[in-house]
């Protein structure tokens, strides 16, 4: 089984054909509707998921917080924009691989190594210079609200999406993949910023990153640096 390649090509080509200013326009309204759908979701779930409570109460959501996650957004259709001209100019190919098999196997790649460089990256913002500069924002949200994903500093946002283009430069990865790869991305900061477990407890033996393994690192700001999984966090004895 496999995708359509002659559709994807022809969408890829329209893409392609875009002015810079369609391609600012088009970044800026994905990520806003990626934004609210964030929203959304963490809403949804909080009002529907009966699972074990967290925090009793979210934190406090402050004209701070909606301008910060403003400039999140803002942020990631830079990215974008960036990784558009390193497609548009070589620096990253678009892999034609697109059987189902192809697209698990490169998301489940991403993913880890996405995993394991966030872990690094995510472990640096807690040296006391850089925490105090960049990251305390963040930690200001012990207990989380809908809009605690996005409150990072503008260097946050840039320095993860500088990660994934750097692995984009390194492989070929399909363009589906990429998309369903985000996708999972977003969801998962989603569930792992609500203040009720969504995941069975069962998951936790099994290495994934679960709601409540990142609810303790906002907690306790020394342990659980990972972001999908708890695998890393194991490894290198930052587990809890």
């Amino acid at each position: 089984m496999s995708f359509n390649d002659t559709e994807l090509s022809g969408y890829l080509e329209i893409f392609w054909q875009f002015s810079w200013s369609q391609w600012l326009m088009f970044s800026l309204i994905t990520n806003v509707l990626l934004y609210l759908f964030s929203i959304g979701m963490y809403l949804f779930i909080e009002r529907t998921c009966n699972k074990d409570v967290l925090q009793e109460k979210d934190h406090p959501v402050t004209k701070s917080d909606f301008y910060l996650s403003f400039l999140t957004v803002i942020c990631n259709s830079l990215v974008m924009l960036i990784g558009v001209f390193l497609w548009k100019n070589g620096w990253i190919e678009l892999g034609q691989k697109y059987s189902v098999k192809a697209v698990v196997l490169e998301v489940i790649a991403l993913l880890l190594l996405m995993d394991l460089l966030m872990y690094f990256f995510h472990y640096m913002a807690h040296l006391p210079f850089i925490y105090k500069l960049l990251h305390g924002k963040h930690h200001e949200h012990i207990s989380t609200n809908y809009l605690s994903l996005f409150v990072l500093h503008p260097l946050e946002t840039i320095g993860f999406g500088l990660m994934m283009l750097v692995l984009l430069m390194g492989y070929d990865f399909s363009v589906i993949s990429i998309s369903v790869y985000l996708i999972i991305n977003l969801i998962w900061g989603t569930i792992g910023h609500l203040n009720r477990e969504f995941f069975p407890a069962s998951f936790d033996r099994f290495f994934v990153g679960t709601t409540r393994f990142h609810n303790q690192h906002h907690l306790d700001e020394t342990k659980n640096f990972g972001f999908y999984t708890s695998i890393w966090d194991r490894l290198f004895g930052t587990y809890k």
